[in-house]
């Protein structure tokens, strides 16, 4: 009689890592370890397990089919292993480990950096890694544990909910608009240059918005970047379609055509169905959802009814 396969629960956590990651020195520096403790640990499981879960390649690990089927077990194995803790320690201790955050540049930098602090001071024991990067992070394959996203996951394994609307208008430097001919009706911006994001780049619908404020308006410079956006509005380059929570920040922007164009998006905040229970995932969760709506007038301009 054979006996059974012989491995430790932290042999599945340096497993899920790198089933996660793809990368043995990424899985390392999330598990506080070394390349070689990583590679020695998966070995290990293999050899318990008496089967191939990766496939070695110059560009990193690949699961094989069973190292799929494996990781649905071994997740599971984590999030009882999570509730476990939940119900033996206090709620800081179970809070602990690395939380991988995908979110948008304009919400990334010009919100969620400003709230950082208090993140860290209310769960010092976890570690935060912000993503801006988006659309290059899937949730399907655990590059990311939480989004931020503008358009709600439609169908599959997630966990969704609406985190805050936000609005953006047209905005143009004062010392382009003095220079340049007034803006009176929206036929009137197609006689100034507009910036925008590379159409073919645009990662989610909700930033394809220049049809919304004129079916003709042709850009003539496009980012993928809304930072790179917002520097070239604010040296007098053209016009650009900007979010009030950011943009009201700079003084020598204006409004162009105020009360007329006013247009609406939303942030979303998802995760895998999987991971929502877990103590680290919640929360983050919870501290979006909470700084978001004591943040609400940043997003909300003052002239729209709440």
């Amino acid at each position: 009689m054979s006996n059974p396969p012989q491995f430790t629960w932290d042999d599945l956590q340096f497993f899920l890592a790198v089933a996660r990651t793809g990368q043995l020195s990424t899985a390392a520096r999330q598990l506080r370890t070394s390349h070689a403790t990583v590679s020695r640990r998966i070995d290990r499981l293999e050899f318990a397990l008496k089967v191939k879960l990766f496939e070695r390649n110059p560009r990193g690990y690949v699961m094989t089919a069973m190292g799929a089927r494996f990781v649905e077990t071994a997740e599971k194995m984590e999030q009882e292993t999570e509730r476990l803790r939940a119900d033996l320690a206090d709620g800081s201790m179970t809070q602990r480990g690395v939380v991988r955050l995908s979110a948008p540049e304009g919400f990334s930098n010009f919100f969620f950096a400003s709230v950082l602090p208090r993140f860290a001071a209310q769960h010092p024991h976890l570690s935060l890694e912000l993503v801006t990067i988006q659309q290059i992070m899937s949730l399907s394959r655990k590059e990311a544990d939480i989004s931020v996203v503008l358009d709600e996951p439609k169908g599959g394994p997630y966990f969704s909910e609406k985190l805050t609307d936000y609005h953006l208008q047209v905005y143009g430097s004062r010392d382009y608009l003095a220079r340049h001919a007034p803006v009176t009706s929206r036929d009137d911006l197609l006689r100034h240059p507009f910036i925008s994001y590379i159409e073919e780049m645009i990662f989610a619908p909700g930033l394809d918005y220049l049809g919304d404020v004129h079916p003709r308006i042709k850009p003539q410079f496009q980012s993928s970047s809304i930072f790179a956006q917002l520097t070239a509005t604010r040296n007098g380059l053209g016009l650009c379609i900007l979010p009030y929570f950011f943009a009201s920040r700079y003084p020598e922007l204006e409004i162009v055509l105020p009360g007329e164009i006013d247009l609406t998006r939303h942030y979303w905040i998802t995760c895998h169905q999987d991971l929502r229970q877990s103590p680290r995932v919640r929360a983050v969760i919870d501290f979006l959802r909470e700084a978001v709506a004591g943040e609400d007038v940043r997003f909300v301009p003052p002239w729209v009814k709440r």
